[in-house]
């Protein structure tokens, strides 16, 4: 499955219908009279947040959604049938803005979430509800109120508890697939994450969500290498780990490239707490991590965890300093099922791949 976490899409509410213009034919009743009913009302537009999904692929192809219009009144004062609301289901996270104003019209952020967006237009009124003493006869009617429409945006924005970021090639890919039992492509090449992944992550009798995204670089607001427009994922992450690769050119420097761009996004991501965190550690010696974890300390890190993500060294004491960063029982731990793959080890993935 292909992952999409935006799109646009038109809605469209139904039409009322039409109220009827009728009279009373029956034989032997002397005095007859108008008997139009009232039109039904047209069907709103319902957004609703559902387990399972992970992607807005499916509005790639379907971008247009009409709500039925209501049934037309009919004689003996009947009433038309009400049209059924249009259902739209999106994943959680999902946000809805307004194509025109860019306003958030809603965020859905729990499973079975729904918002009425667009309502349907009312019904007609039919001849009936016309007569007065003096008007004993009437034809007019409503034809309906015409319904609501508008085009949107679709933005997901996946819920997970710790936010992983990083330059290319910092070893995000590895790690995750080393806590949980996420497989994420791993490759001596930039760039190997494309989009982003959930894991669950399981430590000490407690899990959280673990989201990865792609790796930044300087510029990245201005659009260069795959943009800032997955930081949005994490938004929502309640503390991030910054991995930073020990054999890099410069590791202090490394990790100011990616402040700046936390920065540049902005979304609250700068003000987040963040563990800095000295990965590949298998590729150095225990002298040369502790002069570059002073160095990360004086460029503004409070505190450094050495690890490495191929063998597992340091991980415990990191992910023990990621719980006390969440509460004892997370929001989305409860939707860890639905985050969770059937393989055994360390947790799950929720992968758009």
């Amino acid at each position: 499955m292909h992952f999409l976490d935006q799109a646009k899409i038109y809605l469209k509410s139904g039409a009322g219908g039409p109220g009827a213009v009728s009279f009373r034919r029956e034989k032997y009743i002397e005095y007859g009279g108008p008997d139009g009913g009232d039109g039904g009302k047209g069907g709103d537009v319902v957004i609703e947040a559902v387990a399972g999904l992970n992607t807005l692929i499916d509005f790639r192809y379907t971008q247009h959604f009409k709500a039925k219009r209501g049934s037309h009144g009919m004689g003996k004062d009947r009433t038309g049938a009400s049209a059924p609301p249009l259902v739209i289901k999106v994943p959680v996270g999902t946000q809805i803005i307004a194509d025109e104003t860019d306003e958030v019209l809603a965020d859905f952020t729990e499973v079975g979430q729904r918002e009425v967006l667009l309502e349907g237009g009312l019904g007609g009124r039919g001849n009936a509800s016309y007569k007065t003493s003096t008007n004993r006869a009437p034809r007019q009617h409503q034809p309906g109120e015409p319904g609501e429409e508008m085009w949107v945006w679709l933005r997901l924005k996946l819920l997970a508890d710790v936010g992983l970021l990083g330059l290319p090639n910092a070893g995000k890919s590895t790690f995750i697939n080393q806590i949980t039992n996420a497989r994420a492509k791993v490759g001596d090449y930039a760039f190997t994450t494309l989009v982003p992944k959930l894991g669950v992550v399981r430590h000490k009798g407690r899990e959280f969500v673990l989201a990865d995204i792609p790796g930044l670089i300087e510029g990245a607001a201005e659009g260069a290498g795959v943009g800032d427009r997955f930081l949005g994922h994490i938004e929502r992450c309640r503390v991030l780990i910054h991995l930073i690769d020990i054999a890099g050119q410069d590791p202090a420097e490394a990790m100011q490239v990616v402040e700046a761009e936390l920065e540049a996004y902005g979304g609250g991501l700068e003000d987040k707490p963040r563990l800095v965190v000295l990965n590949k550690l298998d590729l150095a010696d225990t002298e040369l991590a502790e002069e570059f974890a002073q160095e990360l300390k004086e460029a503004g890190a409070k505190e450094v965890f050495v690890i490495s993500g191929a063998t597992g060294e340091g991980i415990d004491r990191l992910l023990d300093a990621v719980l006390a960063y969440l509460p004892e029982a997370t929001a989305t731990e409860t939707k860890a099922a639905a985050v969770e793959d059937t393989d055994e080890g360390h947790g799950g993935e929720w992968s758009p791949v």
